[in-house]
């Protein structure tokens, strides 16, 4: 994996409590001992991690959420995501945070979106890396959340903050329901990035872009099944942000051999290559690049180019991005050159 390592890269789709390492979790767990069902021990947290289904999945995920009580939990958590997205030579991410759910548990709204800020500051201080957020509506609070997380965005906006999002289970949240939310969120300059089409069909892509106004669409892997579908993303440039392993682990897709990432691309959709809940799902940004390489048959240069469409599709400031393609380009020039010598 010494290439991909080394490789400068761009994050677009990674969750902010699902990033949370299992020692991070653990050391959370600990301060709420007798109060969680979350094991404190690291050991015992990775068959905590083995999900029989996507349903399952987000019952973890939500008693992982409930570690999150205070705003030095807040903290820690953000704090110690942006070191291991910086030791995986990770330039740019894009976090998504679910604000509601953290503000249910008592954590007023300035004082989350004040501890979230306080730990990108820093971390930016300490890494080379540039750290910006994503507020995602909860679907399974329904209206509810949706209320509250624009409220958020619109009135309690962090300077890192640059989309707005919808996640949580799709089967029973109907897209069209949150368009006067997006709608909202994008005339407050926010892009809009919701999460459609990962465990159920084409149809809920199809509304994410219809309703709300989708610029990308998280995972989106069930696009493969529609041909004219498919045709329309490559024509418009929308772009799906692809976590195969996470597919896999949520048994949205049967197996990794299984996976839709190369008919995508074959029909010409731009792709990103992401980890969504890695430590939930046992992976890393740098294994998910290698499971692209592997799904696609790529070479050294065929994963640059996976790198460079996600800085390209990010919303990284223009300089931003012109300085980690520049930095890519001169990393495969280096790379290529000590292949030849």
């Amino acid at each position: 994996m010494t290439f991909v390592e080394g490789l400068p890269k761009a994050e677009l789709h990674v969750h902010h409590v699902g990033s949370a390492s299992i020692m991070t979790v653990a050391e959370l767990a600990a301060r709420h001992e007798g109060s969680t069902s979350v094991p404190s021990d690291p050991d015992q947290l990775t068959d905590y991690y083995d999900f029989t289904d996507f349903g399952h999945f987000i019952e973890v995920y939500l008693s992982v959420v409930d570690l999150l009580r205070t705003p030095e939990d807040i903290w820690t958590l953000t704090h110690d995501v942006a070191h291991d997205l910086a030791a995986q030579n990770v330039r740019y991410a894009e976090l998504t945070l679910t604000p509601y759910t953290s503000i249910r548990s008592g954590i007023t709204a300035e004082a989350y979106c004040e501890a979230v800020e306080d730990a990108r500051r820093t971390a930016e201080a300490e890494l080379d890396l540039t750290l910006r957020w994503c507020f995602d509506i909860p679907g399974e609070f329904g209206l509810e959340g949706a209320d509250a997380t624009i409220d958020i965005a619109l009135h309690h906006r962090p300077d890192g903050l640059v989309s707005f999002g919808l996640g949580g289970p799709e089967d029973g949240v109907p897209r069209p329901q949150f368009a006067p939310h997006f709608a909202q969120a994008q005339a407050a300059g926010l892009h809009s990035v919701p999460h459609a089409g990962e465990s159920t069909g084409p149809e809920t892509i199809w509304d994410s872009l219809r309703h709300l106004g989708a610029e990308r669409i998280g995972h989106g892997i069930s696009a493969a099944k529609d041909e004219k579908l498919m045709e329309y993303l490559a024509a418009t440039g929308v772009v799906l942000e692809v976590c195969p392993t996470s597919n896999v682990c949520t048994r949205s897709v049967p197996s990794l051999a299984e996976h839709p990432l190369s008919a995508l691309v074959k029909a010409g959709v731009t792709v990103t290559i992401n980890s969504d809940d890695p430590p939930m799902f046992s992976t890393t940004l740098n294994q998910e690049y290698e499971v692209a390489r592997e799904l696609l048959g790529l070479d050294d240069a065929g994963v640059a180019e996976l790198a460079r469409a996600a800085v390209l599709a990010s919303f990284a400031e223009e300089p931003v991005k012109a300085a980690i393609l520049d930095e890519i380009d001169a990393y495969v020039g280096s790379s290529s050159a000590s292949t030849s010598a």
